[in-house]
């Protein structure tokens, strides 16, 4: 069995009298894509932003590779290997692809202030370094070459979704939470997208642990090593893709109690 490289313990949130999060608890071993499913309000994101720091949890814990990370801010869990992408894109529309992917790499400089406005010496091998990095590992992985000095906000949305990725990407992650990768996009780009997130999963230059938050079951049955299905806060099932979609505690989340054709529960 893998090492553990997340574990989520009782986590609890709640907003108001809403209950987000009821003591949900799960474990993400190292080298595996994880899923997370479940009908819209389940608790899916809330769940993501107290990993990666947007929401510190009521109740409960959060670790990381044995760490507690639960009171770190988001900045520190980036430091220690742990990337986002987000439901609804968060880029800097006004900027080029190579400049918003740029800013993923901004945690590993090491160039001080002052050698920065220099711009020489070792400032100058740094930048050079984190250039090549960028075209070579990401821009050419994502096959963006085309539209690197593009303005973001003028592309189309299945690209967007690309440069977030690979804004993630640049942090050199070790663990990538996914917030709904696939919405909005079209078959041939949801196609794309899978095919990226199993090359990150498993190419010997990535090998990221994944952690998917997705509505598209296909993609989940395909690429996913595990899931888990929430419904109202509360973890209703874990296991083997094909399990959890045929458990009847995940089928009545998301259809309801079955009917006859008088409406009559049966």
């Amino acid at each position: 069995m893998s090492e553990v490289q997340l574990k989520v313990d009782d986590l609890h949130m709640a907003f108001g009298g809403v209950t987000a999060l009821g003591g949900v608890s799960l474990e993400v071993q190292q080298g595996e894509i994880f899923s997370l499913i479940g009908p819209n309000g389940a608790g899916k994101t809330v769940l993501l932003n107290c990993i990666n720091g947007l929401y510190t949890p009521q109740r409960g814990r959060v670790d990381f590779e044995g760490e507690e990370i639960s009171r770190l801010r988001p900045y520190r869990r980036a430091y220690l290997g742990i990337a986002r992408t987000f439901q609804k894109i968060e880029l800097f529309k006004g900027m080029t692809v190579l400049d918003n992917i740029r800013l993923g790499r901004h945690l590993h400089l090491r160039t001080g202030l002052l050698a920065g406005l220099v711009y020489a010496g070792r400032a100058a091998r740094e930048e050079v370094e984190h250039r090549e990095f960028i075209e070579r590992e990401i821009i050419d992985f994502l096959e963006i070459q085309h539209i690197r000095h593009k303005i973001v906000g003028m592309l189309p949305y299945g690209l967007q979704k690309r440069v977030e990725l690979g804004r993630a990407l640049a942090l050199n992650p070790r663990l990538l939470l996914l917030d709904e990768p696939m919405a909005g996009l079209n078959l041939e780009e949801v196609e794309d997208m899978a095919r990226f997130i199993l090359d990150i999963n498993e190419e010997e230059r990535w090998r990221v642990t994944c952690l998917l938050v997705e509505h598209d079951m296909g993609v989940v049955m395909d690429i996913s090593h595990r899931v888990a299905a929430l419904n109202h806060g509360v973890k209703i099932a874990e296991g083997p893709p094909r399990a959890v979609q045929s458990h009847p505690e995940v089928i009545k989340a998301y259809l309801g109690e079955a009917q006859d054709l008088y409406g009559t529960r049966r």
